[in-house]
């Protein structure tokens, strides 16, 4: 198999991304009709939501975590199969929040052995001065996927049915699946004489300029999951106490994802600028105060879709650079297993974020009260409000 260039690689394998990514936002894009017709309470729905996570959470030790000893791209297409199992058990199985749970928690494994992989599998591929360019462009397609999840999702459940957006979700991840599998050359990763277990993902702990990055992930998954996995619902409310709504929930939810894709990738420049460190603490500290503004004008659609644009700008501004500021970071015989620690600590705090959130909306009142979801909201920013405050990156910097 001839070897890809740089450029080849890098759009192969965010093409794959996206492919793999068709089921990610069918709940949350579908969250309003799901919520009304199996009369779910907003803890229940939050749960849902959370299960993705909690799937990415167990699954993601193990199917990163190999990555270090087996091709990547191994790993991507076993976990492909994994993602298509659970939309189409979804489809053709779900019938309230337990068996939309389990369904969930099998789409959320698939994505562990997705999106981190295929980084590893990027970086296996790929050294250099352009390393933290592609890093930064490759985690900016997670907001492309996930952009064109809530499109397909709100579109083909609105025409065909719930069951057929999900069915639609199988398709991308056998095709992403193929695509690296195939398109791949076969690689031997930087780690495959290392004995694998536990220490070997204690250690990432113990460094403590890779700590800084795994802690600093967790509180902007936290934020970005909660949200992803509301937004939809947020806009629908937000249509119903205005009496309007400029766009459809999902096509808004899609439209604001994409927005904060540069974002994530002028972000990276920014902080490579300006310094890392620096720049994570300003805009952990900026979107933790927008996600209180945003609810606070939850009753008002045009103000809310302004502050949903300005908070997911924020949010999505430190993404690349905590990711592009681990790979520097690690150690590369234990890169695979970096990005494991990693992905636990961030989809782990993805799955408390949707969960906090709805549990904080029914308290609060319920999903037809203004300060419910002003309450609900400021539960995202609390992370990242704390964050500055702690001493993220140890005393050596990492990148």
């Amino acid at each position: 198999m001839s070897r890809p260039s740089a450029g080849r690689l890098l759009f192969l394998l965010c093409a794959a991304e996206a492919l793999s990514m068709t089921g990610f936002a069918a709940w949350p894009g579908l969250l309003p009709h799901f919520q009304a017709a199996w009369q779910l309470s907003g803890k229940a729905a939050g749960a849902v939501g959370g299960a993705f996570f909690a799937g990415y959470m167990l699954a993601v030790p193990a199917l990163s975590g190999l990555t270090d000893r087996i091709d990547a791209r191994r790993i991507y297409f076993f976990a492909c199969l994994l993602a298509a199992a659970g939309c189409l058990g979804f489809a053709l199985f779900a019938s309230g929040a337990v068996s939309a749970g389990l369904f969930q928690l099998l789409i959320g494994a698939g994505l562990a052995g997705t999106y981190m992989p295929g980084l590893k599998a990027l970086s296996d591929r790929l050294d250099g001065p352009r390393q933290p360019r592609f890093v930064a462009i490759y985690t900016s397609t997670f907001g492309v996927g996930a952009s064109l999840s809530y499109l397909l999702s709100g579109w083909v459940g609105g025409a065909l049915g719930w069951r057929a957006a999900f069915i639609l979700g199988a398709l991308g991840p056998l095709a992403a699946g193929a695509l690296v599998l195939f398109a791949l050359r076969p690689v031997v990763p930087h780690g495959a004489a290392h004995r694998p277990g536990l220490a070997r993902m204690l250690g990432v702990l113990a460094d403590r300029a890779t700590l800084g990055y795994v802690l600093g992930y967790a509180a902007h998954c936290w934020e970005l999951f909660g949200l992803r996995s509301w937004v939809v619902a947020l806009v629908a409310y937000s249509a119903g106490a205005g009496g309007y709504s400029p766009l459809a929930p999902a096509t808004a939810a899609a439209a604001i994802n994409l927005i904060g894709i540069p974002a994530s990738i002028f972000g990276n420049e920014l902080a490579g600028r300006f310094g890392r460190r620096r720049f994570i603490l300003l805009t952990m500290a900026a979107s933790g105060s927008l996600a209180w503004l945003t609810g606070a004008v939850a009753s008002w659609p045009w103000a809310l879709l302004a502050l949903l644009v300005l908070y997911n700008i924020a949010v999505m501004a430190d993404s690349a650079a905590l990711t592009a500021g681990l790979i520097a970071a690690a150690e590369p015989a234990r890169l695979g297993s970096a990005l494991a620690v990693y992905s636990l600590f961030g989809f782990g705090a993805g799955f408390f974020g949707p969960l906090v959130f709805g549990t904080v909306l029914d308290a609060g009142g319920g999903r037809n009260a203004s300060t419910a979801w002003l309450l609900a909201c400021g539960s995202l920013g609390l992370a990242c409000l704390l964050a500055p405050a702690a001493a993220l990156f140890g005393k050596r910097p990492a990148a």
